[in-house]
């Protein structure tokens, strides 16, 4: 029995608009016969492909959030939110003023810190350039991102013991642990009747950490400000003080407080100069791979209008019966736009649930394709962390579960309007 003819029967043709009959009747379309084989396969492959779009919208968004705040979180655990540098003379005040600095409101610590380049030693016979940073025993707590993250040795009694602390993959690419002895190489040493002589020394090894970004833990070592000044050639002075804030954002409105807090002409900069095209690459690559990825999206919406336009067609005479039985232009719309939307509703729905589910399992299945594959996935010398992360953002992803819907719905919206206008006259002529 046909779908009119049940509308017949049961008299239900003038039913509240999405009521049991027009629910029904889009329903019933929607189910697969061997007549309606290929519509059907358009329906499916449209429904895939929503689900397909939606699933990679929301894992691709959330991992390039979770990948811009992990590295967030590790540049600016290591490194001061405003760097505070001398201007004409040398920082030999440095302790007054950081404990100036420190003092006012927002602020988290003032870390007075010496740096410089040097190269590397150990067992392996590779050498490597480091960036060697010196701070005060009492500043290593406050530099949370290092401290909690050891991995051999120990940061006790750091400044007594006049030895260093290295990360976990320079410690391993020089093929040394917790004790050896690590060889630094300053171009900058003594000056001689020769000339510059490099200046070479060797510490020991007294704590290992691991930061989780490739960068710090293969090139930073760091060790007591006391003996990197006698290193560097900087006795009773500092580079500059780097300034941590409660608030990383809160740069603008410190940045003045912090300038008069140094009583003494200096340069600041903050961590958004510092990491400025890094950051905005990061951003612009979000911005262009969300466009590329709403194509898929689209495509599949595109795919919803094509079966419903030859399910209308296929459908006509049964559409043209409806209407002489007394079913209204509107219920036709709604029958047609219920079809079109069930597809974009479930594909969606189905999409989200993916996404989910692969974004709390992405490191797993990053390990698992790694290992099916034979081939490091997400390399950390590449992409500078070592797990990929993932963080869903909830208006980013209501934001495309709207979009899809949105494009569902005027995907059925045309096909619907279509069936609408269908004469029953001409529809049953040839009939």
């Amino acid at each position: 029995m046909s779908v009119a003819a049940e509308a017949s029967v049961t008299g239900d043709t003038r039913a509240r608009p999405f009521g049991k009959f027009e629910r029904m009747v889009a329903f019933r379309y929607l189910r697969a016969r061997r007549k309606d084989t290929f519509v059907s396969a358009i329906a499916l492959i449209s429904f895939i492909g929503i689900m397909l779009g939606v699933a990679t919208l929301i894992i691709v968004m959330a991992v390039m959030n979770g990948f811009r705040e992990e590295l967030l979180t590790r540049i600016l655990g290591i490194n001061g939110h405003i760097i505070v540098q001398p201007v004409d003379s040398p920082m030999d005040d440095y302790d007054t003023i950081a404990e100036r600095v420190s003092a006012l409101a927002g602020v988290r610590a003032a870390l007075p810190v010496v740096e410089g380049q040097a190269l590397a030693d150990g067992k392996s016979g590779v050498s490597t350039g480091v960036l060697v940073r010196g701070v005060r025993d009492e500043d290593l707590p406050k530099l949370d991102m290092v401290t909690q993250n050891v991995r051999q040795g120990s940061f006790d009694g750091f400044e007594q013991s006049e030895g260093v602390a290295v990360g976990a993959r320079l410690a391993e690419s020089l093929g040394l642990i917790a004790g050896d002895l690590i060889t630094l190489t300053s171009p900058n040493g003594d000056v001689t009747p020769m000339g510059m002589t490099p200046r070479v020394k060797a510490y020991p090894i007294t704590a290992i950490f691991e930061i989780g970004m490739s960068e710090y833990d293969a090139g930073i070592v760091y060790m007591p400000l006391p003996e990197a000044q006698l290193y560097f050639n900087q006795e009773g002075r500092v580079g500059s003080i780097e300034v941590f804030l409660d608030e990383p954002d809160d740069v603008e409105a410190i940045t003045p407080a912090v300038q008069e807090a140094a009583g003494r002409p200096v340069l600041l900069t903050d961590w958004r100069e510092r990491n400025r095209s890094f950051f905005s690459a990061l951003q612009v690559e979000r911005n262009v791979m969300f466009m590329i990825l709403t194509l898929i999206v689209l495509v599949a919406a595109l795919n919803i209008i094509s079966g419903l336009i030859m399910l209308v067609k296929d459908k006509g005479r049964d559409i043209a019966v409806l209407r002489t039985i007394g079913a209204s232009r509107g219920a036709v719309l709604r029958i047609f736009m219920m079809t079109g939307a069930a597809i974009g509703v479930t594909g969606t729905i189905a999409g989200l649930l993916i996404g989910l589910l692969v974004c709390a399992n992405i490191e797993s299945i990053r390990q698992f394709f790694s290992w099916l594959s034979g081939t490091t996935i997400f390399d950390p010398n590449l992409y500078f962390l070592s797990q990929l992360p993932a963080k869903l953002d909830v208006s980013e992803t209501v934001a495309v579960l709207l979009m899809a819907l949105t494009l569902s719905f005027f995907a059925t919206l045309l096909p619907a309007l279509r069936a609408a206008r269908i004469d029953p006259v001409e529809a049953l002529r040839y009939e």
